[in-house]
């Protein structure tokens, strides 16, 4: 192998009879003044059978094609195998043409490839293009992750493991996963996530597909592994284990659950609820405020009457609501916030706390948050800003040198459906995208991360995806989703251009900490999702077929004359649990004669089925 054509500080091409490229792999240069080392990022192979010249071929430039004659191959004559090739450090000029290129040792390329120990970063899968350095691994990184192929199972690790180094972090802060449906990215996450628990890392979870369980080992893998996830990991519902104690709640927290619980919460409504809302208001405490002061516009009388039923002739409660309701405004705005207060509670919200998410994080656990994907945009508003200005209160407090408030531990922030919590444009009202935008700008200083998944990199808020540090980016399609990938990352045209069509699990990963894109497959999880059945197969385990259903039934009627059908309708309804019809029931005979089930015999006055 050796270099070809013009050279430039940036790309060099390289040229070799006898072996084939790789997409990703590292290749050495051996200029006698640089040494410097490349990843091949593009590859093409010509034959005697392709009528190339330099003249009219548009697969290479002219430049390059004299080069490969400059060197001695003989076009038109040979296979020539040629890559292109970006050096991975600044040169002060460019490598030498001629000079001879070589595969490099582990040893050669071990820190380009391993930022850290193995045991001290994030296993994630293998790095592409390195399959040749297998065999010279050192032991400690064979065997580190295995790789899962669709249809065919798990397979040995074949390459240099990815080691992400989580604590570099601190300078490069926040991971974005973006992939379209069926690339990997939630086999992606589960395996970060997984990672995080070897790690002992406090992390929470918004879980809107209720897939992040860690009970089950996936098949093929270490079972005794996942057998200590389980114990590190707490699973909460909003409204059934966890929510929100209304008595902790300032106006300004009450004002943005209830702008997240729907429609369009107006300036009357924001002026309304501050007029109405009072620290440590209980939940019914404030309910009943809101609604004396809906019945004193517009039912003045039986209102009053209803105050003074409980409280006595002119109390202080009453002088109270009397001059609240002045205060509120229009009773439409006070409604806004009963209806919103109300749908709010059904959920459950105000009749828990976050004390079981505090204590889980506490004992560093990860911690899962299930519900409905609008009810987690509503309380992970809520909660990202409580458990932040907790975390933040108690670092600031040791700056300042005073006593320190409650110990609060670092921690991660992980949601799938991203967009959905922090949707991009003003003009979008999404309830968690303030929290996540400081989270995101100011977090890195107190020790909480984020780590974003989603199918919509294009519909998530600019100033968060702007934070994002590093970006792992599976298969993606759209043409807005590829732009904006484009314009926060590094990758080049050709891995833009390769994003449509990535294999399932295989994703370019952007990254402040690697230094560079690099290509890679990313390991089989430990675990695996609560099994979800093929809703096909659904149909006929769970709920049969029709006629199975109808042969069960009619047996006790058999044999059955086509004439005595109407007779036994009540009972086979009764035993179907539905209404049928007389024509039903035959065509339904019909049907299971046909298939051999049943017997059928005619007479002059009808069929009979036995």
């Amino acid at each position: 192998m050796q270099v070809v054509g013009v050279t430039t500080q940036q790309y060099i091409y390289v040229a070799s009879r006898e072996r084939k490229f790789r997409i990703g792999e590292i290749l050495v240069i051996d200029d006698p003044e640089l040494t410097p080392r490349g990843e091949v990022v593009e590859t093409k192979s010509f034959n005697r059978f392709l009528p190339l010249t330099m003249e009219r071929s548009p697969l290479i430039d002219p430049a390059v094609w004299k080069g490969l004659e400059q060197v001695g191959f003989q076009l038109g004559e040979e296979t020539i195998h040629l890559a292109k090739v970006r050096i991975l450090s600044d040169i002060p000029y460019p490598v030498a043409v001629g000079a001879v290129v070589h595969l490099p040792s582990f040893a050669e390329v071990s820190d380009l490839l391993l930022p850290c120990p193995a045991e001290d970063g994030l296993i994630l899968g293998v790095i592409l293009g390195t399959e040749n350095l297998q065999e010279a691994l050192p032991e400690e990184l064979k065997n580190r992750a295995p790789l899962f192929i669709k249809g065919k199972g798990v397979f040995p690790q074949r390459g240099v493991p990815f080691v992400f180094d989580h604590r570099a972090m601190q300078e490069y802060p926040h991971i974005g996963i973006f992939g379209g449906s069926g690339s990997g990215k939630s086999f992606g996450m589960r395996v970060i996530l997984e990672e995080l628990l070897e790690k002992r890392i406090p992390t929470l979870v918004f879980d809107p597909h209720y897939e992040m369980s860690f009970a089950a080992p996936f098949e093929g893998m270490d079972a005794d592994r996942a057998k200590k996830y389980p114990s590190r990991t707490e699973i909460l519902t909003v409204g059934r284990d966890c929510g929100v104690s209304f008595e902790d709640l300032s106006g300004d927290d009450l004002a943005s659950l209830l702008k997240a619980a729907g429609g369009n919460f107006t300036e009357g409504m924001d002026n309304a609820l501050k007029a109405v809302h009072q620290g440590k208001d209980s939940f019914v405490s404030f309910a009943g405020k809101l609604d004396h002061c809906i019945g004193l516009a517009e039912k003045e009388e039986e209102t009053l009457a209803e105050i003074r039923k409980s409280y006595g002739e002119y109390s202080a409660y009453e002088k109270k609501i009397v001059n609240l309701a002045r205060q509120a405004g229009h009773p439409s705005s006070l409604r806004g916030i009963r209806w919103r207060l109300h749908r709010l509670n059904r959920e459950g919200i105000f009749q828990k706390e976050v004390s079981p998410i505090t204590n889980a994080l506490h004992r560093r656990q990860l911690t899962v948050i299930r519900g409905p994907i609008w009810l987690l945009a509503v309380f992970s508003a809520y909660l990202i800003r409580k458990l932040y200005r907790m975390r933040r209160n108690y670092l600031d407090a040791i700056q300042r040198g005073d006593p320190p408030v409650d110990k609060f531990p670092p921690f991660i922030i992980v949601t799938d459906e991203a967009h959905n919590f922090a949707r991009r444009g003003i003009e979008v009202f999404s309830p968690a995208r303030s929290v996540f935008r400081e989270v995101a700008q100011e977090g890195r200083k107190y020790g909480v991360f984020l780590v974003l998944a989603t199918q919509r990199p294009a519909q998530l808020d600019d100033t968060i995806t702007a934070q994002l540090n590093t970006k792992i980016i599976f298969r993606t399609v759209r043409a807005s989703d590829i732009e904006v990938i484009r314009e926060e990352t590094d990758i080049s045209g050709e891995e833009a251009g390769r994003l449509p069509y990535l294999p399932s699990g295989t994703a370019f990963v952007s990254s402040a900490v690697v230094g560079r894109t690099v290509s890679v497959r990313i390991r089989c999880a430990m675990t695996q999702a609560p099994r979800a059945l093929n809703p096909f197969a659904e149909l006929e385990n769970d709920f049969g077929s029709a006629d199975e259903e109808f042969y069960k039934a009619i047996t006790a009627f058999l044999p059955l004359h086509s004439g005595q059908i109407s007779l036994h309708l009540p009972d086979l309804e009764n035993a179907l649990n539905r209404t049928v019809t007389v024509d039903e029931v035959l065509e339904s005979l019909e049907g299971l004669a046909a298939a051999g089930k049943l017997k059928k015999s005619e007479d002059p006055f009808g069929c009979t089925y036995g």
